[in-house]
C-alpha cells in the first residue's frame, strides 16, 4: 500500500466521518473470518471503519496487524474504531479520488 500524505489522511477522515463500522472485532479477536470480512469490505467500499468491541487495550497493535494482513492503510483511530483504506485495484470500480501530493 502506498504511503498516505497528511492531506490524503485528512481527506479520508472527512469521508469516513459519516460511515458506520462494517466489521466488529469481538471476543474471538483477529480471526481469519474477520480478516476475510475486512478484505471483502475493502474491495466493496475502499474506506471502512472497524470497531473493537473487546481487546481495547491492544487495538493499536491489532489495527496494525489488520493493515498488514489486508494490504490497507490505517487512516486513523477514533476511540475504539479504526479507519482503513485500500484503493480498488480496478480503476473502473474506484469510488474515492485522493488529493494529489503537492509537496
Amino acid at each position: 500500500m502506498q504511503r498516505l500524505t497528511n492531506a490524503q489522511r485528512a481527506h479520508l477522515r472527512r469521508l469516513a466521518h459519516h460511515l458506520k463500522p462494517v466489521v466488529q472485532i469481538g471476543k474471538q479477536g483477529l480471526t481469519s473470518a474477520v480478516q476475510a470480512s475486512v478484505d471483502e469490505a475493502l474491495n466493496a467500499h475502499e474506506l471502512i471503519k472497524v470497531k473493537f468491541m473487546d481487546f481495547r487495550d491492544q487495538k493499536q497493535e491489532l489495527a496494525e496487524e489488520l493493515v498488514g494482513a489486508s494490504g490497507s492503510a490505517l487512516v486513523g483511530m477514533i476511540g475504539n474504531i479504526a479507519i482503513l483504506y485500500r484503493q480498488q485495484k480496478d480503476p473502473q470500480k474506484r469510488k474515492i479520488t485522493l488529493p494529489r501530493d503537492t509537496g
